[in-house]
């Protein structure tokens, strides 16, 4: 793993903040997002910190990080708390798109030695079914999803991530690209 950029270092430092207060107050947890696939050698994921937890604790996570001192805010969105530490945005997911945050979803986290701090990181195919689920008509980039299957492409179960994401037509426009540049090890278009 390269040496994190100085906007990484500050995601990876609230990040460090975030994980500790939630295990110090027995808050289950994991670590989601574009982070977590960065903690296992995917690209950088500046943008911000995602915290998967589950629906009935995400008040309390809420408040443990307001008491870290944090800056809570209620979104309108309903699957979601955020929290700001300076600049750095936490997201608390706790409903994403597709997948039910609860004790079998924590229990498929790996715990990973992220920055010298050992914690509860997402499965990789859950990272990358959670993302493609939340596609849409009004945000459509494959990007990062791009980003994170070629750097990690040996440590994703594909079929899975196909099996979950089926129903998306944008899932299955996702699979004609990574499939066609020999990504997956599926089908090679032309």
């Amino acid at each position: 793993m390269s040496e994190p950029s100085p906007e990484l270092e500050e995601v990876l430092d609230t990040l460090k903040t975030c994980a500790a207060k939630l295990r110090d107050e027995g808050i289950p947890y994991m670590l989601g997002g574009g982070v977590a696939a960065w903690a296992r050698g995917g690209p950088e994921s500046v943008h911000d910190v995602d915290l998967m937890v589950k629906p009935a604790d995400a008040e309390a996570a809420l408040a443990a990080l307001e008491d870290a001192g944090l800056r809570p805010e209620r979104p309108p969105e309903g699957w979601l708390l955020k929290a700001w530490d300076g600049e750095v945005l936490v997201d608390l997911i706790f409903s994403p798109r597709g997948m039910q945050i609860d004790d079998d979803a924590l229990g498929r986290a790996e715990l990973l030695n992220v920055k010298a701090q050992e914690m509860p990181v997402m499965a990789l195919e859950d990272v990358i079914a959670t993302k493609l689920l939340a596609l849409n008509e009004h945000w459509l980039d494959y990007a990062q999803l791009l980003h994170i299957a070629r750097a990690c492409r040996e440590q994703i179960d594909w079929d899975e991530v196909r099996r979950r994401t089926a129903e998306s037509p944008f899932a299955r426009a996702f699979f004609e690209i990574v499939d066609g540049l020999g990504i997956t090890g599926g089908e090679r278009v032309g």
